[in-house]
């Protein structure tokens, strides 16, 4: 394997990243959108960098350890795109990323917070040739730090004590026509203090009051030689102060009898001279009903060489809304212009709010870390429409898998959901972009497993101890043949879809999606509407509205009108479901719980036609944490907590109506078991020859060789012993699986997902004496911004070769990856360079 690291190099563009599905942290500075048409986002321990034009989501920024709380483009002063972006974590950390050669790397470090950073701002000092960057950040160990970062040197250059309050976000800018820095802080104190840089260090010259509860956020603009700044608070009211140079003669300009605004004077050292400034609050904003979370203002752009600010501000709260504001033309009084947000769901609001530098689009990240992009309608004036946006999890994503055609991705996860994700073929468009397109479960326990059981059916089981099977209605396969490009005709005869419903709706105290069907769909007379025959009737159940979709649909659609109706619940066991898994014929499920004693650890095999209980298989004493059918379904093979492997094998029935019967026909004690800790999973060969075991303890091995069991005699176990070396994959092994095609000589090929989240693929080749250990090849591992930052939860092949959405082309095979970051990822992969 080290012999091959010159080789992983010069392979390592083998494989491309198609898509990574992902949502924006649940904080309130977590957004940055950059003069390049960039969105910056925290999501998990990573920096998500996505296109709103291309509609994906570009790199990912691995380098924090804890959560991503903070992220800010460092805007430059030229307004051109920016080259460096700053993001703080939980991991108390500050980093630095900068673009090289088309990259973006890790540039600084600034480590000194005992605390989780929760905001920042940075401004570029100094002079084009030497630039400087101050950056000021917040952390909940109730200090502002001032770093300055100069080439690759980072140090802290002051610490902002606040006894024991937190400042909940701070911005940075330069008094106008100077190169004096100028921050601004807000926090539980309800004041905003504003410090001036004298003599290399921040000194406090004022507090402005007025705000009643916790000012969230604050932001500075600085336009026409006056600098602005926009303070939101708890108290649902966004305030807006102004600070310009005050004139000596200024009492002469003025009337005594004018009322105007009271002024507070402070008084700044610049270079030799003392400056006074005045600071007034300009305006009062409200229109919010809740919480005001975030503030921002349009970002400034040059026409004719001069920095323009447009007077245009959008905030973002938790009434479920956001606004954008601007000064009426004729009596400059601060209005509201647009007012946008989402409508339904079990949703909360906004957290924080982004605007493109040219103001024609803005973006919000709700409370459940879901994006949210509204664009200028450009034939209506004034109005404003939701658009496609990147979304994902916001817990972790515990397993997923491809329907049996591969055109399509279901995963679900801890944030208890379950997404389907597929490519968007549109017209006069070459590229294919994926999408999630609809969300068939949104549950009340944390998701945990799923099996699809034929094209548009699935099982999945959660936290509970109950399975439930969901099918698709009519309504999904209609929108899902407009997006993905494949033909109604041919999905709706291909299977018994000829009484489908039209969707589903949850009742708003159940946890089962109802079938909604066309007569549900009819609206009352209006004779009708006057008499309630009962309490019920005047509570309507129905909160789907049927779609015609030929795009994506946003997150207000997702969460309420793309539910699958459930068809069946499963009962059985006797704790929490684990994991789950069918046969390729699609004729029978096993399903596991969690267990702590043998008699839970039974796995239970049901039919999916009748939805009976078919057999039970006892032998584990722990919990089994994977399952899977052989390709040819004559096995079935489970791992467990307990260290080892079963194998059972099905027996021929007489008659084809007959139910199947699985047998015990191989498994591993604690004697003769290679693994010496959890075994977390498994996986067959294409063949059904081999089966691999991906363990805790760091290694992966190959069993086998299965095909010599129809020569077996009755009641004669089968021997089946390693038929691999022992490979040391270096960390805790938590995914494996092997690919339906093999290499062009021969190789199979494995993915193997480990615990620190890197993803590595291995070729294998069957020897005779394998103690030589020359059968494994390491042919590539993913890069670090190509792989996951916690562990990986489940790896699936496509079942097919070729790429999801195009021509059919056998040289590819594409990967989907689950982690525990949050993140789905699907690779394509050239097996013909591996």
């Amino acid at each position: 394997v080290r012999g091959n690291a010159q080789k992983t190099k010069m392979a390592a563009p083998t494989i491309e990243t198609c898509y990574v599905s992902c949502c924006a942290n649940r904080t309130p500075n977590a957004l940055s959108w950059g003069r390049g048409g960039l969105v910056a986002f925290g999501t998990c321990n990573s920096v998500a960098l996505y296109h709103p034009q291309k509609r994906t989501v570009i790199a990912t920024l691995n380098g924090h350890t804890g959560r991503v709380n903070s992220v800010q483009w460092v805007h430059r002063h030229d307004c051109a795109p920016e080259t460096e972006l700053v993001s703080g974590g939980s991991d108390n950390q500050v980093l630095v990323w900068e673009v090289q050669d088309g990259k973006f790397v890790k540039s600084g470090q600034c480590c000194g917070h005992t605390g989780a950073v929760s905001a920042l701002d940075a401004i570029y000092l100094g002079t084009a040739d030497a630039p400087q960057l101050l950056i000021a950040s917040t952390a909940s160990d109730s200090t502002v730090k001032i770093w300055m970062k100069q080439g690759s040197h980072t140090q802290c250059l002051q610490t902002l004590c606040f006894g024991n309050g937190f400042m909940m976000d701070v911005s940075l800018t330069l008094l106008p026509h100077s190169n004096v820095p100028v921050l601004a802080c807000g926090g539980d104190d309800c004041r905003v203090h504003l410090f001036i840089r004298q003599n290399g260090q921040f000194e406090k010259v004022f507090s402005l009051l007025g705000h009643e509860d916790w000012i969230r956020g604050v932001e500075w603009a600085v336009k026409d030689g006056e600098m602005l700044l926009a303070s939101c608070s708890q108290d649902c009211l966004i305030r807006m102060w102004k600070v310009f140079a005050k004139s000596d003669n200024i009492m002469a300009d003025h009337d005594v009898e004018t009322i105007k605004m009271k002024e507070d004077v402070i008084v700044v050292k610049l270079e030799d001279s003392f400056t006074s400034y005045a600071v007034t609050l300009e305006t009062v904003l409200a229109g919010h009903e809740n919480w005001v979370y975030g503030v921002h203002w349009q970002p400034p752009f040059l026409k004719d060489g001069i920095v323009q600010q447009p007077m245009r501000l959008l905030s973002a709260s938790m009434d479920k809304t956001v606004i954008l504001w601007g000064p009426d033309e004729e009596s400059g009084v601060w209005l509201e212009q647009v007012r946008v947000g989402e409508v339904g769901g079990n949703t909360l609001g906004f957290y924080g709010c982004q605007m493109s530098p040219d103001g024609s689009m803005f973006m919000a990240s709700a409370f459940h870390g879901a994006l949210h992009l509204w664009y200028q309608d450009s034939n209506k004036e004034g109005e404003w429409r939701p658009g496609v946006v990147v979304s994902g999890h916001f817990n972790s994503v515990q397993d997923l898998s491809w329907d049996p055609n591969g055109e399509f991705v279901v995963s679900v996860g801890s944030d208890q959901t379950t997404r389907l994700y597929t490519p968007w073929r549109r017209k006069n468009h070459t590229e294919v972009t994926w999408h999630e397109i609809s969300r068939p479960q949104i549950h009340g326990y944390d998701m945990q497993c799923l099996a699809m059981v034929g094209r548009f059916q699935f099982v999945s089981g959660a936290d509970e101890k109950v399975l439930r099977v969901f099918r698709a209605p009519r309504n999904f396969v209609e929108n899902f043949s407009n997006i993905s490009g494949v033909s109604l005709e041919k999905m709706l005869s291909s299977s018994d879809n000829i009484d489908l419903p039209e969707g589903a709706s949850t009742p708003a105290l159940g946890l089962s999606n109802k079938a909604v069907f066309q007569g549900d769909l009819t609206p009352q007379s209006p004779d009708e509407t006057g008499q309630f025959s009962s309490l019920s009737d005047q509570y309507t159940e129905s909160y789907f509205h049927p779609l015609v979709l030929t795009e994506p649909p946003p997150e207000d659609h997702l969460l309420q009108n793309t539910l699958w109706p459930e068809v069946q619940k499963l009962y059985g066991h006797g704790y929490e479901m684990f994991c789950l898994a069918s046969n390729n014929a699609r004729t029978v499920i096993a399903s596991a719980c969690k267990a702590s004693k043998p008699e839970h650890a039974t796995i239970l095999l049901w039919s999916t036609s009748s939805w009976k209980l078919l057999l039970r298989l006892p032998l584990h004493s722990l919990t089994v944490t994977q399952m899977a059918f052989s390709p040819d379904d004559r096995f079935l093979l489970a791992v467990s907590r307990d260290r080892t492997w079963s194998l059972w094998q099905q027996q021929e029935t007489a008659g084809t109506d007959s139910e199947p019967c699985f047998t015990l026909c191989g498994n591993t004690d604690k004697r003769n078991s290679v693994h010496t800790r959890i075994i977390w999973s498994c996986d067959w060969s294409p063949d059904s020859k081999y089966f691999v075991t991906a363990s805790r303890d760091k290694k992966v091995i190959i069993w086998g060789d299965c095909s010599s069991a129809e020569n077996l005699e009755e009641n004669k176990p089968m021997v089946i012993r390693p038929c691999s070396s022992v490979l040391d994959v270096g960390d805790a092994a938590t995914a494996v699986t092997f690919s339906p095609v093999k290499c062009p000589n021969q190789c199979y090929i494995l993915a193997v997902g480990l615990e620190c989240g890197r993803i590595v693929l291995y070729k294998w080749r069957p020897e005779t004496d394998p103690s030589a250990g020359t059968d494994w090849v390491k042919s590539v591992e993913m890069d670090d911004f190509q792989c996951h930052t916690l562990s990986v939860k489940r790896l699936r092949w496509r079942p097919r070769a070729g790429r999801t959405g195009h021509a059919e082309d056998s040289g590819w095979i594409q990967l989907a990856s689950a982690g525990a970051d949050h993140f789905v990822k699907i690779f394509n992969i050239n097996r013909l360079a591996l």
